[in-house]
């Protein structure tokens, strides 16, 4: 039996500044298929490129990955700050859509850091585009030196920094087998206001939100902020994450 399919959504960079590519991380690409079970697929995070029907004919999974690129703030109604760029708004126009139609086809879809941050604007909610601003939150952004530069250890990059609380027997709750996790930290962006049929299951030790569901959804359509594609080979919580992922999408597609 041939192993089911997982599109993962691109993000529109500039190679050389001036080749405009498709990137996709490998450690998503690899979580796919080691831990979750399936095939990954890259697709372009770009309407004129990618046909959101014929893309979802093909796959029976979709991964909307993080990204260096913000949801554009006109998506959530906020005048845009150049402060807060690069955006990458052929992302936006493809991804909002193909939320909308994953949940509705009861299609699995799961959303880490911007992804996560994608499901929450298709529904209707916001953002703040720099979380920390907001009064009692910690800063939530990548371990830097003290020169500003990113540190150039991923291990340190990507350790776990604060626990999440989940609501007791929630989705994730079940998922994990317990009410409290800890995850790494990466972003600058983050919910302000959820959307109408968005929950949130798990908070943060400073109020942000880390863990969300979609209301009602016929399938899987989780989202989480952290990077839980980095380590699920070896970090049990991300790897319940995608193990859950991969089997809701070989129930959809045994279901096709």
């Amino acid at each position: 039996m041939t192993r089911p399919v997982i599109g993962v959504i691109g993000n529109t960079r500039l190679v050389e500044s001036q080749y405009s590519a498709q990137l996709v991380g490998e450690n998503n690409l690899r979580a796919i298929a080691e831990v979750a079970g399936a095939l990954p697929l890259m697709f372009a995070g770009n309407p004129k490129l990618t046909n959101i029907p014929d893309l979802l004919a093909i796959v029976d999974g979709v991964l909307l990955t993080g990204a260096r690129a913000n949801v554009h703030p006109s998506r959530f109604n906020t005048a845009p700050d150049p402060k807060h760029e690069p955006y990458d708004q052929e992302r936006d126009a493809l991804a909002l859509p193909l939320i909308e139609a994953c949940v509705a086809l009861g299609l699995p879809v799961f959303g880490i850091c911007r992804g996560f941050q994608e499901m929450n604007v298709a529904a209707g909610g916001s953002l703040h585009p720099e979380i920390r601003e907001l009064p009692g939150r910690m800063n939530h952004r990548m371990p830097r030196l003290e020169n500003g530069e990113i540190h150039p250890d991923p291990e340190v990059v990507f350790a776990d920094r604060h626990d999440v609380r989940l609501v007791p027997d929630g989705t994730f709750a079940r998922i994990f087998g317990r009410d409290v996790i800890r995850v790494n930290s990466l972003h600058g962006q983050g919910i302000l206001e959820l959307g109408e049929r968005v929950v949130a299951e798990g908070v943060a030790e400073d109020g942000t939100i880390e863990a969300i569901r979609f209301r009602d959804a016929p399938g899987f359509a989780l989202g989480v902020q952290w990077h839980a594609e980095y380590d699920p080979q070896s970090n049990p919580v991300n790897r319940a994450l995608f193990q859950t992922f991969g089997d809701a999408v070989r129930r959809h597609r045994e279901s096709r």
